[in-house]
């Protein structure tokens, strides 16, 4: 994995640019452990300050300073998305990996099961979990929510590698040599998937960070946990554009964007890199 990180960085621009965007987004966050103000504390600085010199980002109509509200609110989005994706992760890896190298009636019952998630409307279902769990709906149990339902497409793109690996010589050898498939699956065909699940992982984190942000610009989450999507919110209860509050909304608005195209511009030179033809192009024709 460190070689083919090591290919991107030095023959793909999108990775290297994903990698400056991504990490200027991850140093944003790294500031909140370091801000001046408690994050869910309010009227703490002069409401409605625009960008200056002391409010380098300006000031809420809930007198709380943008610069620091938003690093805090970037940090849990971004672990929001990094927890659903991880979770979901390993739902997909484990039945993407078992499903394509037992085949047969385990293949057959995984993939009925994966199939039912894929056809079911996440969105309304998500509004329907808030509903019914309004009272005890956190940030946590809706990241596990969302990783439940987020695993379908990926374990069956897994399942698909599994499935010519499973036809591969050094699977039979292991298979001769006494290896247990936990083994075979752990040792032998989890570093083929690899550069797939970084691609979706990424992906992924964009998925569930968009919807993150949409259920919260609703209202549809804990709307008392700082994020992105929770200043916005809060931004359009005290109507900031009608106000004149512009940045309440711009710079939230600008540093998830800069979030969302630096996961995308990551994911899809991933993807370049698994196909070959793509791979060698890029790389001048040099095979390794």
């Amino acid at each position: 994995m460190l070689a083919i990180l090591r290919d991107l960085l030095k023959y793909n621009l999108e990775f290297r640019i994903g990698i400056i965007l991504v990490g200027i987004v991850i140093g944003l966050a790294g500031l909140s452990f370091f801000s001046p103000y408690p994050p869910t504390d309010v009227y703490v600085v002069a409401p409605d300050v625009p960008p200056s010199a002391e409010y380098w980002f300006g000031t809420t109509s809930r007198g709380q300073d943008v610069f620091w509200q938003l690093t805090v609110a970037i940090r849990n989005t971004l672990l929001f998305g990094l927890t659903v994706a991880v979770i979901s992760r390993v739902l997909s890896l484990v039945i993407g990996l078992l499903s394509g190298y037992k085949g047969g009636w385990i293949d057959r019952a995984l993939m009925a099961v994966n199939d039912t998630f894929i056809v079911i409307p996440l969105f309304p279902l998500l509004v329907l979990f808030y509903f019914v769990l309004r009272d005890s709906m956190s940030w946590l149990l809706l990241a596990v929510i969302m990783a439940a339902l987020g695993w379908a497409y990926d374990a069956r793109l897994i399942r698909s590698v599994a499935m010519s690996l499973k036809t591969r010589e050094f699977t039979q050898t292991a298979v001769f040599s006494g290896m247990t498939t936990r083994e075979i699956l752990a040792r032998e065909h989890l570093p083929y998937v690899m550069p797939i699940v970084f691609s979706t992982t990424m992906n992924n984190m964009n998925w569930s960070i968009g919807l993150e942000v949409t259920l919260s610009v609703l209202g549809f989450t804990d709307i008392n946990t700082p994020t992105i999507g929770g200043m916005i919110y809060w931004a359009n209860q005290h109507t900031a554009m009608v106000a004149g509050v512009w940045w309440w909304i711009a710079f939230p608005v600008a540093v998830v964007i800069m979030a969302f195209v630096g996961l995308f511009l990551l994911a899809v030179s991933m993807n370049e890199y698994i196909d070959p033809r793509s791979r060698l192009s890029r790389m001048g024709g040099g095979a390794r």
